[in-house]
């Protein structure tokens, strides 16, 4: 996406639009104009008796922030846990480590097993045999890891989304914020699995003095890569939902996902970022 990202829009638009209908719409995504620049890149991090192990969502990489302060949810969450002393353990191999959804949901079986194998033994090793919780920072890849590690037999792992974690770790060690008004969220249908929705909502709290998730609120239907192939699904899916988002004309939109932000974000015109960013740039700016 990053190199992407530096080429006019027009001429690639051009491009992918002649190769879906020679190769196909399931294959070669389209480009459009929401869709970020590359996000950083993974690296390990090792402290002094780590306190969690770190799986940053390899999606944060594929695409980057859109918050005008910050450099993603996984830089955002590291900030939030050096700011009150949390101290984390990223395995040495984590560019090479993934949840494992996107072979699981294309019907990739071998894929998906030998990323849980792998995903097992590095999450095994740094985490001290299960001792450390493991918090990841994109909730259908908390959800997704989850799945992929008690596939593999594991029974004595705690998975924990970061977003719950601040929640519970974060939150009542930091100080009172700034605020805006009115904050407009969307859940997704991992929070909603994972029981992550309350979390969502009280952070955002943090921020702004009213949050509204729209009544009209469903699946974004972006799933992965469905989105980038078909854009009409996330078009369809969101459309009620958008139709109050922007109604609402609320100072900040946040869900806790990154690619449902950019379906949301494509929908409504307005920027969704991830909820973390949002509390990190006020809580731990990134030029303090």
């Amino acid at each position: 996406m990053t190199v992407v990202d530096h080429v006019p829009n027009a001429p690639v638009r051009g491009v992918l639009g002649v190769a879906r209908k020679v190769v196909g719409e399931d294959v070669v995504p389209m480009l459009s104009p929401e869709l970020p620049g590359g996000g950083p890149a993974r690296h390990p991090h090792h402290a002094p008796k780590p306190e969690i192990v770190f799986m940053p969502a390899c999606v944060g990489t594929m695409f980057g922030s859109d918050h005008a302060c910050g450099k993603g949810s996984s830089d955002a969450f590291r900030r939030l846990c050096e700011l009150v002393g949390i101290r984390m353990e990223i395995p040495d191999d984590i560019q090479s480590l993934c949840c494992g959804t996107p072979w699981k949901s294309k019907g990739m079986k071998s894929g998906a097993k030998l990323m849980g194998e792998r995903l097992a033994a590095s999450l095994a090793k740094a985490s001290n045999n299960w001792e450390l919780p493991i918090v990841c920072d994109a909730v259908s890849c908390t959800e997704g890891m989850e799945v992929a590690l008690k596939n593999q037999g594991v029974t004595k792992a705690k998975i924990i989304d970061a977003v719950q974690f601040t929640a519970e770790q974060i939150a009542p060690k930091l100080p009172q914020l700034p605020r805006e008004h009115l904050a407009v969220l969307h859940p997704t249908c991992s929070s909603t699995h994972m029981g992550v929705n309350d979390a969502l909502i009280m952070l955002a709290g943090l921020v702004a003095d009213e949050v509204m998730v729209p009544k009209a609120w469903r699946c974004c239907a972006f799933a992965g890569d469905r989105g980038l192939l078909h854009p009409e699904l996330t078009a369809t899916s969101t459309r009620d939902e958008a139709a109050e988002a922007k109604a609402a004309n609320a100072d900040l939109y946040m869900s806790l996902n990154r690619t449902c932000e950019l379906g949301l974000t494509r929908a409504t015109g307005k920027t969704y970022v991830h909820v973390l960013e949002e509390l990190a740039s006020r809580a731990a700016p990134v030029n303090a």
